[in-house]
């Protein structure tokens, strides 16, 4: 009998405190706001923040008003920095606005329908989990949500907003068996009395809070490593500990690293830029292809060119896991997906203010309202059309 294939995959995820995901979401909030009154608004916005400061930049076409400053103090707020003693505060921190309007250039091929901008994008799914994620990304994710939720509804004393998980998956013959290695670390308050030091017992409760609650029994064994706070202070977080900045966690967003990217953050951007749509429609079309059990593992690749409605190329991998003839999965998408810019926009209805929500603990695998992308609606009428 041949020997058992075998490798290590690691995902990892952060939590809403960190500050690239800050970033994220006050440049996510931003964008909802424009939605919110203007659902035909353009928007493109950066954050940066770092001790004591954000700045939001970009570039923002739009009927509406938005008061960016005290969006930004309110996202802050809600995040959990609300004292001056973690480095970092929403009422004194300074804001500095430097947003444009968006380039008529760009504009001219956006208004016709075209894509804003050249690019690649990819979406991808496979049979690992109920939400057809890649387990290690996945674990990560409900790792990162858990120590959220541990914060805010007071489960565990001692936690600060900044956070971040990793888990490393063992795979056999293509196939997730067991769990190696699991980190988090989280950012905490001060040792009444040790410098420098965790709180006592802080480690365990960390353990029995957030790890054992999350992470199955079956997929853990005695040589399941962990690595919890492993530094033994993570005081200083947020912007105070390190800068943030828009789309800087793009695989965070994504799949862990498990499938390809093509480079382009989502966080900020209007749905008509097809760094966001085109990857929330290859999602939707590779996650539609698993659940019609086609395939079980499916990447999709869109192309597209500045001010072209059309993708410029359309593909379908499967990894050797496909039921149907890859040539005639191609024929299936673009007969059964929009895939123009503005049939993506419409049939995921995306000109609605839902993107704050996607911009910590990842943009897909979540079955929450506004995920259109999430939606298995077409698995049938795939399966049905390969026979």
């Amino acid at each position: 009998m041949a020997e058992a294939n075998r490798h290590i995959f690691s995902s990892e995820s952060v939590t809403e405190g960190h500050p690239d995901k800050m970033a994220d979401q006050i440049s996510d909030a931003v964008l909802d706001a424009v939605l919110k009154d203007d659902s035909t608004g353009r928007v493109a916005c950066e954050t940066f923040v770092t001790t004591g400061m954000a700045v939001i930049g970009g570039e923002i076409t739009t009927s509406t008003y938005v008061d960016v400053p005290t969006l930004a103090r309110q996202v802050i707020a809600d995040i959990g920095f609300t004292d001056a003693a973690m480095g970092f505060d929403a009422k004194t921190c300074g804001i500095l606005n430097v947003i444009q309007q968006q380039s008529p250039h760009i504009a001219m091929g956006v208004d016709t329908g075209g894509a804003g901008d050249q690019g690649l994008m990819f979406g991808y799914a496979c049979d690992e989990t109920e939400e057809l994620m890649p387990l290690p990304i996945m674990l990560a994710h409900k790792l990162t949500r858990r120590l959220s939720d541990a914060r805010n509804q007071r489960l565990m004393a001692g936690l600060r907003p900044d956070g971040k998980s990793q888990v490393s998956v063992e795979y056999e013959n293509g196939r997730p068996v067991r769990i190696d290695a699991i980190v988090v670390s989280t950012q905490h308050d001060p040792h009444p009395t040790k410098p420098n030091t965790m709180p006592d017992g802080f480690r365990d409760a960390l353990r029995a809070t957030i790890i054992d609650a999350v992470v199955p029994a079956s997929l853990v064994d005695a040589n399941t490593k962990y690595h919890i706070n492993p530094t033994g202070c993570f005081e200083i977080g947020g912007p105070h500990g390190d800068t943030g900045l828009t789309g800087r966690k793009i695989i965070v967003d994504t799949y862990g690293g498990m499938g390809r990217h093509g480079g382009g953050a989502f966080s900020g951007k209007d749905p008509t830029k097809v760094d966001r749509s085109a990857c929330y429609m290859a999602r939707y079309i590779a996650k539609n292809i698993v659940a019609a059990g086609l395939a079980s593992r499916c990447e999709v690749q869109l192309a597209y060119a500045i001010g072209v409605a059309d993708p410029v190329s359309v593909l379908v991998d499967t990894f050797g896991t496909g039921r149907v003839d890859g040539n005639k999965l191609t024929a299936l998408v673009r007969a059964h997906f929009p895939l123009t810019p503005r049939g993506i926009i419409d049939h995921l209805n995306l000109r609605r203010p839902v993107y704050r929500a996607t911009s910590a603990f990842g943009h897909f695998g979540r079955n929450e309202p506004g995920f259109t992308w999430e939606q298995t609606d077409k698995a049938e009428a795939l399966k049905s059309a390969a026979n």
